[in-house]
């Protein structure tokens, strides 16, 4: 087993809540007030790991699993009040972050406006370096953007062939006709990244690490797709000639097509894993450590024939993951990163993250429908894992207890040892026990919330990523409850 990162090696406890669940998200983003008031919450709980879900821009559903940029960060995080402070915005802007593009494009053009006339002469010197340091990535962005917002938000593949194939002279055309939008939208970009720099800082200054996720697979209508389509198994129309999925399994007779377009590794690796590199790169200057989503997948792939309306008729398609961890190792180093192995997981799954020192995960939900050899019991943990009371796909540890038949609440209990709290402190109080190094709660469990505060329901098309909580269902017991846990455990 390789030697795993130096982040993994002591006791830490954190919190899972996607920013977009902080109170005022949906009126001032969620890079303003309420992430320092967050990250308070965690250190004066002794927790040092805030975990999110992906933060990078994403498609009208709001999942933060389709970006339409491995790179952009999602712009409804920004905090607008941030901008009246510094004198670019007269004032927040009615109707929230929720807006027709229209209107948040008007937004941050007069944001850019005050930039120009009100930013002293360093800001604009950052911009400008900005605009040349990331232009390996938003120079496309831009354009993207620009051509979605100029089509009605059509996918890429419907836009113009001369704009869908990336015509050199249709672009070089639109970079002159559009010049604003396109700056409009690096201000935006610009102005993200800013905010998320002053969010590390706020973090690092509590004690707190940020812990980011990593898709294995991108959106077929993203800017990744359609800058670097040779990458990808797609037609001469940008169409996928095969899309992603599982097999049919026990949870449904006919398997998930997801519908993702699958990589052409041959192609990835006659560069060196360069694309690959720089995707990881892009999420370590973001975070501290990232978990990455799927990661079975970096063994082998459903590949499903695209016309094909299931997942029934697929095969595993084997992927070079080896090769690509040796690259990232040694580009990086040791690699802080979480291997999200849930589910079906073959050998070649565990010596894969067994070999680069990843750690695994743990979910105390899974760990009561099968025998005392379930692998999720706490007595079966290892050091070398990260233990979740549940995950965002997961009901809440409450909604999970009250749907269990009498005779499973009894098992659980037994196991348990009857614990004299009700739920969910004792399977909070048993994730902190584990032997696992790294201990994740999220934030619904730590708020003793029910299922109808779930994040997200796999399969399911509406209603997700909206949740959030109330300022005022932080009790001032809450902290110094969470805090003595956290050091009875030795997690702080």
């Amino acid at each position: 087993m390789a030697s795993t990162h130096t982040i993994f090696r002591q006791r830490r406890a954190g919190v899972l809540l996607h920013p977009t669940s902080l109170p005022n998200a949906a009126t001032d983003g969620a890079l303003g007030i309420d992430s320092t008031r967050f990250l308070d919450f965690l250190a004066q709980s002794g927790f040092s790991i805030w975990q999110m879900l992906p933060v990078h821009a994403t498609d009208q559903s709001g999942s933060p699993y389709q970006g339409t940029s491995l790179h952009a960060g999602d712009p409804r995080l920004i905090s607008w009040q941030r901008l009246v402070d510094k004198g670019w915005l007269p004032g927040v802007p009615d109707g929230g972050t929720h807006q027709p593009a229209a209107d948040i494009t008007a937004i941050f053009r007069s944001a850019r406006r005050g930039f120009q006339q009100q930013a002293p002469a360093a800001e604009q010197a950052a911009y400008q370096a900005f605009v040349r340091e990331q232009s390996h990535w938003l120079d496309d962005y831009v354009l993207y953007s620009v051509i979605k917002f100029l089509h009605a938000n059509a996918p890429w593949w419907q836009w113009p062939q001369p704009l869908r194939d990336r015509d050199a002279a249709a672009l070089a055309g639109l970079r002159v006709k559009q010049d604003e939008l396109l700056d409009i939208c690096r201000f935006e970009q610009y102005v993200f990244f800013s905010q998320w720099q002053d969010l590390i800082k706020a973090a690092h200054e509590r004690g707190v690490l940020l812990l980011g996720d990593m898709p294995i697979l991108v959106a077929h209508d993203s800017v990744d797709v359609w800058a670097r389509p040779e990458y990808f198994k797609l037609d001469a129309t940008g169409q996928p000639v095969v899309v992603a999925g599982v097999p049919p399994d026990y949870f449904s007779a006919t398997g998930q097509r997801w519908g993702n377009p699958l990589y052409e590794w041959r192609r990835c690796a006659a560069d060196g894993y360069r694309w690959w590199v720089e995707r990881l790169r892009a999420q370590l200057q973001l975070f501290d450590m990232v978990r990455i989503d799927h990661f079975r997948g970096f063994v082998g792939l459903w590949e499903i024939d695209a016309s094909s309306p299931t997942a029934e008729q697929g095969h595993w398609q084997p992927v070079p993951g080896r090769e690509l961890f040796n690259v990232l190792r040694a580009e990086f180093g040791e690699l802080p990163l979480i291997a999200e192995d849930l589910g079906i997981i073959s050998p070649e799954v565990d010596a894969l993250r067994d070999d680069f020192g990843l750690p695994g995960m743990k979910v105390l939900l899974f760990a009561f429908d099968s025998d005392e050899r379930n692998p999720y019991l706490p007595h079966n943990h290892i050091r070398n894992s990260v233990v979740y009371t549940g995950t965002h796909d997961n009901n809440t540890v409450l909604g999970w207890y009250y749907n269990l038949t009498e005779a499973q609440q009894q098992r659980v209990l037994d196991y348990l040892q009857y614990p004299q709290e009700s739920m969910p402190w004792p399977l909070i109080s048993t994730a902190l026990q584990s032997v696992c190094r790294t201990a994740i709660l999220p934030m619904q469990d730590l708020l003793g919330l029910d299922g109808s505060h779930r994040m997200n329901i796999p399969g399911t098309s509406t209603g997700n990523w909206l949740w959030r909580f109330s300022w005022e269902w932080l009790s001032p017991e809450l902290p110094l409850k969470l805090r003595h846990l956290n050091k009875l455990y030795g997690r702080i």
